[in-house]
């Protein structure tokens, strides 16, 4: 029998043992929870370190979408559901279409809520889903896999280069093929699993935390927001209709009641009924003045009369 060891420091960041849990399985609940809670708030200074690329990533996707193209997440199992997530919130927390940010996941739709054995091993796969989805130049596609070596996320990453797209990684691994492969890496470095090779857990929440960053900054940076409120959302449901009211009647400087009025008008946007209230001029100005100001909030209420 080979007398061969398994070289532990051999192993990908996100399979290595954590020195910290190993006696885990002895403690109790509230001890268990507290180790848990300390590996966890390693996550935001991984990311601290990687803020400069994401930067860039950022205002890659500001351009694209001003030039009319998309954003896309490619990922497989727990990465791509968190890049599905993001991409579904977009459109009731910014307004935009659907089709501006989309998440691709390793064994479609049915990988959501199940496990789609080997999907993530198939590059031809994630060449396809590139194909399937129309993939240009103008677009942004970033790959996300915590150990940068899901077959499916890679290929999908140089399928989109071949086209033009830039692409970007969201990973834990600095010298995984993903990592190797995309224009812009953002690595968190959060070391190993309270669990090991659960990417769930640190590797999960660094992904999230990023793709927040992302689509939030480059929401912002693209007028979606004026000063931190969502002023672009879409008012789907009573929360968000009592939001928009509150949102209008603050930046008004208004009642609620006359902010609801100027919502009925502009069928739930928040902007014109903002313009409308504060500049005390009609929808169509409003709508006037907004087009002007490349639907930026700020520049139609800080415009000198």
């Amino acid at each position: 029998m080979s007398d061969q060891r398994v070289d532990l420091q051999s192993l990908v960041p996100t399979e290595a043992i954590n020195a910290n849990t190993q006696g885990i399985d002895l403690l109790p609940t509230e001890g268990i929870l507290k180790l848990i809670n300390e590996e966890d708030q390693r996550v935001a200074l991984a990311i601290q370190s990687v803020i400069p690329q994401i930067a860039q990533v950022v205002d890659k996707v500001v351009t694209a979408f001003s030039e009319g193209g998309r954003l896309f997440y490619v990922g497989a199992g727990t990465s791509g559901r968190l890049g599905v997530l993001d991409a579904s919130e977009c459109p009731p927390t910014f307004g935009v279409d659907p089709t501006l940010v989309q998440g691709i996941i390793a064994g479609g739709d049915l990988a959501l809520r199940n496990a789609v054995e080997g999907a993530e091993d198939s590059t031809e796969a994630g060449e396809k889903a590139i194909l399937d989805a129309g993939i240009t130049s103008k677009d942004v596609v970033i790959g996300i896999s915590a150990s940068g070596g899901a077959s499916f996320v890679v290929g999908a990453v140089k399928a989109s280069q071949n086209r033009g797209a830039f692409t970007g990684a969201i990973t834990c691994h600095p010298q995984g093929a993903l990592a190797q492969t995309a224009d812009i890496a953002m690595v968190a470095e959060v070391g190993p699993e309270v669990i090991a090779g659960s990417t769930r857990m640190k590797a999960g929440t660094a992904q999230k935390l990023i793709l927040n960053m992302i689509t939030t900054g480059a929401m912002i940076a693209w007028g979606k927001t004026y000063r931190n409120l969502m002023v672009d959302l879409k008012p789907s449901n009573k929360k968000l209709q009592d939001r928009s009211i509150r949102i209008v009647a603050t930046l008004a400087n208004t009642s609620a009641e006359e902010a609801q009025k100027a919502l009925q008008i502009t069928q739930g946007r928040v902007k014109p009924a903002v313009v409308m209230l504060a500049r005390q001029v009609s929808f169509e100005k409003a709508q006037a003045l907004l087009q002007y100001h490349h639907g930026k909030l700020r520049g139609v209420l800080e415009e000198e009369d």
